[in-house]
């Protein structure tokens, strides 16, 4: 199985993750449907909209947080005070859950995936995933890393609150046992994210420091209107950006107050495009638009005043003028020293036949 997102962005083509996550669970209660129907209403959502892939989180809160684990989250927009009892409100899910959603995906032609949190869900996920998304909490666990390294798929490695020393050990880790294509993913682990803690150049950093990696970005901050976050991390090199999602930005808990909606992700899509129009192909060489300008634009020799025939050709003969057509302004030192055959009047484009060759 491959990853649509990977293909992607190895060809240079912009791609965006909706992490629906566990938002499912609220949507499920605002709609009264079941929580699977929400999820796969989630995805309809997601594919009308044009997004590439959904990413959910799969784990089970035993495994996951210690029962006296602290928030680390805006209690304010999310009250719960304990992890532990943060995930136990969203952990239902299991892997006959997690198959149906991605054959759902196949059917709407968006790829699926989930991050793992745990060994048991990383072995499950494997068959029915093209490629594994770490999360940036997972950064120094080395074991898990290991572990799903070993299953030889592409990696989208999320970077948040973790130090270059940390990076480097896991990018070692996972190239002992996978050579597959490796994403490195900014992000900031604040919930949410405000603008002045985005850090985007982090995205040039890690551009410039892991020339062999794929960079992409994981973004928390709150949608703004004209989404000037996600166009400069794109204008940056990240070629994948992964955004939470929801249906309601209203509902209060979890990573609805942060996460982009159906009109935000088409809006989205739509600026990326715009903004890839900017940036356009990046080749040194010129538009074929600009041809016309290179003909009138430019300047040609020309001849400051009258030079009768037989006059040898000095510097104060000529001067510069538009349009080009005409001797170039580079080819100065192959016509000084040349002896005109015809007479020339004042300010005229001179050209190679009014003069002999050089001896």
């Amino acid at each position: 199985m491959e990853s649509s997102i990977i293909l992607r962005a190895l060809s240079g083509k912009f791609s965006l993750i909706a992490e629906i996550g566990v938002n499912y669970y609220d949507i499920a209660e605002q709609k009264r449907i079941a929580p699977i129907e929400a999820a796969e209403f989630m995805i309809d959502t997601a594919a009308t909209a044009g997004i590439h892939a959904v990413k959910f989180q799969t784990y089970k809160a035993d495994s996951l947080a210690a029962k006296k684990s602290p928030a680390y989250w805006d209690t304010s927009e999310e009250p719960t005070l304990s992890q532990y009892e943060l995930f136990r409100k969203f952990d239902s899910f299991g892997e006959c859950e997690y198959m149906r959603l991605a054959e759902y995906c196949i059917k709407k032609n968006v790829e699926f995936l989930s991050t793992p949190f745990d060994f048991c869900s990383a072995d499950y996920l494997s068959p029915i995933m093209g490629a594994y998304k770490i999360s940036s909490s997972d950064i120094t666990n080395l074991p898990f890393i290991e572990h799903i390294a070993c299953k030889n798929k592409p990696i989208l490695l999320s970077t948040g609150a973790s130090d270059k020393t940390e990076i480097d050990r896991a990018v070692e880790t996972i190239r002992k046992f996978n050579d597959c294509p490796l994403m490195l993913m900014h992000c900031v682990l604040e919930y949410p994210t405000p603008y002045a803690n985005a850090n985007l150049r982090r995205i040039s950093a890690l551009k410039h420091e892991y020339p062999n990696c794929i960079i992409g970005y994981s973004d928390h901050t709150k949608p703004d209107t004209r989404y000037d976050v996600l166009k400069t991390a794109y204008s940056l090199g990240a070629i994948v950006i992964e955004k939470h999602f929801t249906l309601d930005k209203t509902l209060s808990g979890n990573d609805h107050y942060h996460a982009m909606d159906e009109a935000d992700a088409v809006n989205i899509l739509a600026e990326i495009k715009l903004t890839d129009s900017f940036l356009g192909n990046g080749e040194l060489t010129y538009n074929s638009s600009e041809q016309s300008a290179r003909q009138f634009a430019r300047r040609s020799i020309v001849s400051a005043m009258a030079i009768p025939v037989g006059t040898v050709i000095t510097s104060e003969h000529i001067t510069f003028k538009r349009p080009g057509g005409g001797i170039q302004p580079f080819d100065i030192d192959k016509l000084i020293g040349r002896q005109s055959n015809a007479y020339i009047d004042a300010d005229t484009q001179l050209q190679w036949d009014m003069f002999n060759p050089l001896p």
